[in-house]
């Protein structure tokens, strides 16, 4: 599995990832054998979340005897991101999670309390050795301004946002921005919410001739495309461990410049929208 520098944290991080929203409601043993299927073929980036009910558990239970294999997110609410609530969601989350550090620990969306005291309790956390790095979610490039007149230059790992075929709004802004200030661009449902192209859209019909002449899915090709540019990870959530299989070879495919304008034309990212998309 191909891995690029997570923003300024040094760490290599698989370029295609695992989600794990929604993993609780699946079967747990084929989500932990999908889980386990995915570290075996290298995407050691696993990203949860408080909100994500009990998927933090099951994530545990995969990684049993495997930690030092992952590099291991998960997500503050905005509710509970005051300084004190901050700290004591990270030790739920660890508890949880049956490890004694995150990776990285991102703040899920903006919401009342101030960005100070969200990075003071992450600060804390750092120096604490519970967790390595810190980021944000669903932040547009005024956020991302706020959040780094807040925090200083080279403390914000990463963003992560909604990005598939059919949103592509993170490229107006978010992405060069970016790229600009050293952060990772993280791609949540990069297959789109039960939305990926039909085979017989126009969209699905290039999907489909480019992935057959490079023996792949359209699934596949849609993650390659999401994660050309080396500033971008993708975390699709897998159902079985034949899905996380075929998303880990998607890391293995290059597309040519043709292909890409291809898609580009295919997908259009259309006009830059007034807020930014998210789920």
């Amino acid at each position: 599995m191909k891995a690029n520098p997570f923003g300024r944290t040094g760490a290599n991080v698989s370029v295609i990832g695992q989600g794990t929203w929604y993993l609780d409601h699946a079967d747990r043993k084929r989500a932990i054998a999908a889980l386990q299927r995915g570290l075996d073929l290298g995407m050691s980036h696993v990203d949860t979340a408080e909100m994500y009910g009990d998927a933090e558990l099951v994530i545990a239970d995969a990684i049993a005897g495997r930690r030092d294999e992952v590099f291991l997110v998960s997500k503050v609410l905005p509710s509970n991101a005051s300084r004190r609530g901050t700290i004591a969601a990270c030790e739920r989350s660890l508890k949880r999670l049956k490890t004694d550090r995150l990776d990285c620990y991102l703040l899920h969306w903006r919401g009342s309390y101030a960005l100070e005291d969200t990075v003071a309790a992450f600060e804390e956390l750092v120096k604490a050795g519970k967790i390595k790095s810190w980021g944000v979610s669903n932040f547009d490039a005024d956020d991302l301004d706020e959040m780094l007149d807040v925090a200083g230059k080279g403390r914000i790992a990463c963003n992560q946002v909604l990005y598939h075929l059919k949103e592509r709004a993170i490229e107006h802004a978010v992405i060069p921005w970016c790229e600009k200030h050293g952060v990772a661009v993280v791609a949540y449902s990069p297959f789109g919410h039960d939305d990926f192209p039909a085979a017989s859209s126009k969209g699905g019909a290039a999907l489909a001739q480019i992935a057959k002449a490079h023996g792949a899915t359209p699934r596949q090709v849609a993650l390659r495309f999401l994660t050309r540019a080396t500033t971008v990870f993708a975390i699709p959530k897998a159902s079985s461990a034949e899905h996380a299989a075929e998303n880990a070879a998607a890391g293995d495919i290059t597309l040519t410049k043709d292909e890409i304008a291809a898609l580009d034309a295919a997908f259009p990212r259309g006009p830059k929208p007034r807020g930014l998309p998210m789920l």
